[in-house]
């Protein structure tokens, strides 16, 4: 049996042995085959991360991929953007990724795609429909391995990065799967790199791969001050999302990191449209605008992202989260190994330092993401109620994800977070007393509903 809730809304994501399993990838395999083959594809590349669970979690995914006739190509141990850049590269079909991304080492999941798109929401309820209702396609399908596809990636990604200057980074991979692959490339342009924490191990045994939250980024703040390099960059679990620290050892949040990629991508793309979800800094927008780009706000989720970008013909995007995405120059998916050779391109076009980059901006106070506990099945509806609450009172309210309130002197966040029970809130004003007054005016209404 299967378990309906591992299937979230970007992927399938649970607990090994007590929510997902064996059985679990095998049934995955072939409701995903079946999935397939009924739009009348069967090339599939599949992928791992270093987590203890995941090579036997994989080797079922794949059985039940090659019983619906599916054939498949093993890439074995990669970084998630390495998936994605196989199914560009070896012309096939889909892909699927073994992974739980930046979640603690007992659990697994699953990256489900379609070409260069995830298969995400109603798309992979009708995989799980498949499941449950046990309508699989049957057939022999052939597996081929494919361990040169890291190499090929690593000589692509070289390929498309051009420094002016050697530069000084520390790169912590958070034991994640991008620690094979960013120092290597950074090497090659003759950079001085100090790797921390790049070897694989699904343990995660030195900190939470999560490079969003600052208490992870402890260890690489601290060396990069100590050596004096130019920066810091950190990589998630499986290496789709990062996060920086400057020479100070100031960490970046994930709209900074993406105001530093638009400014130096409207250099040579004036006018062009930029997409940042909703939690990004208003002093993102006012920015890609002021440098002659056109902001457009949207839905929080790397899924989301990428189908708008590819409905619009978008080239660059990202999120708070740290996901960024550059059809300009790349291949359009979110790959933190690739932008963090593109940041330290840009790093190497000038000697001023990385804290400067964007001391121009107006000072605001912002919060980091700020999550309250609610379950699943009333997050939804909270956002409804607080959303309907500040609409009937007049505030101007986005709602194309939640509800962000707009003020003159600021804005709050209201949304339901796609993977975890909470409800996601984030802040920013002139002043941290408007901060605190907005702050605390959403989760009055916010309280009122839990």
């Amino acid at each position: 049996m299967i378990k309906p809730h591992v299937f979230r809304q970007y992927d399938i994501r649970g607990i090994v042995d007590k929510e997902i399993n064996a059985e679990t990838y095998y049934l995955i395999g072939k409701g995903f085959g079946s999935y397939l083959r009924d739009k009348g594809f069967k090339t599939v590349v599949v992928g791992g991360d270093a987590r203890p669970s995941t090579a036997g979690l994989k080797e079922q995914l794949i059985k039940g991929l090659l019983e619906t006739g599916c054939d498949v190509t093993d890439l074995g141990l990669v970084a998630t953007p390495v998936l994605y850049y196989s199914i560009w590269r070896l012309k096939v079909d889909a892909g699927a990724m073994v992974t739980a991304s930046h979640n603690p080492s007992e659990y697994n999941g699953c990256k489900l795609n379609l070409g260069p798109a995830s298969v995400y929401a109603q798309e992979l309820q009708k995989v799980l429909g498949i499941i449950q209702k046990g309508e699989f396609y049957e057939g022999e399908g052939q597996l081929i391995d494919n361990y040169d596809i890291n190499e090929d990636y690593i000589d692509y990604v070289s390929s498309h990065i051009k420094l002016q200057r050697p530069v000084k980074v520390i790169v912590d991979g958070g034991n994640g799967m991008g620690g094979p692959y960013l120092p290597e490339i950074l090497a090659r342009h003759g950079c001085d790199v100090i790797e921390m924490y790049c070897d694989p191990d699904g343990t995660f045994p030195n900190h939470h791969p999560d490079p969003t939250i600052e208490k992870n980024m402890r260890d690489l703040s601290r060396d990069v001050v100590e050596a004096e390099y130019e920066l810091g960059i950190g990589l998630d679990g499986d290496a789709d999302r990062i996060g920086v620290v400057d020479e100070k050892g100031k960490m970046l949040y994930g709209d900074q990191i993406l105001n530093i990629f638009t400014r130096d991508y409207l250099k040579d793309n004036p006018g062009k449209t930029v997409i940042a979800d909703v939690k990004c800094s208003k002093n993102l927008f006012d920015d890609i605008k002021a440098h002659g780009g056109i902001p457009m706000m949207y839905k929080t989720g790397h899924a989301n992202i990428k189908m708008k970008m590819q409905e619009l013909g978008v080239e660059c995007a990202g999120e708070m989260s740290g996901h960024m995405f550059f059809k300009d120059k790349y291949l359009g998916f979110d790959d933190a190994i690739y932008a963090g050779a593109r940041l330290v391109e840009i790093v190497s076009k000038t000697d001023a330092p990385v804290s400067t980059y964007l001391a121009d901006q107006p000072k605001m106070f912002v919060t980091p993401e700020i999550h309250i506990p609610c379950e699943d099945k009333r997050k939804h509806d909270v956002v409804h109620k607080v959303c309907d609450e500040f609409k009937a009172e007049g505030y101007d309210v986005t709602d194309i994800d939640g509800a962000r309130i707009t003020f003159a002197d600021g804005w709050g966040l209201i949304r339901a977070s796609n993977t975890t029970p909470v409800l996601v809130t984030r802040y920013e004003a002139v002043s941290q007393e408007r901060v605190e007054e907005i702050k605390k005016l959403i989760e009055e209404k916010v309280n009122k509903w839990l």
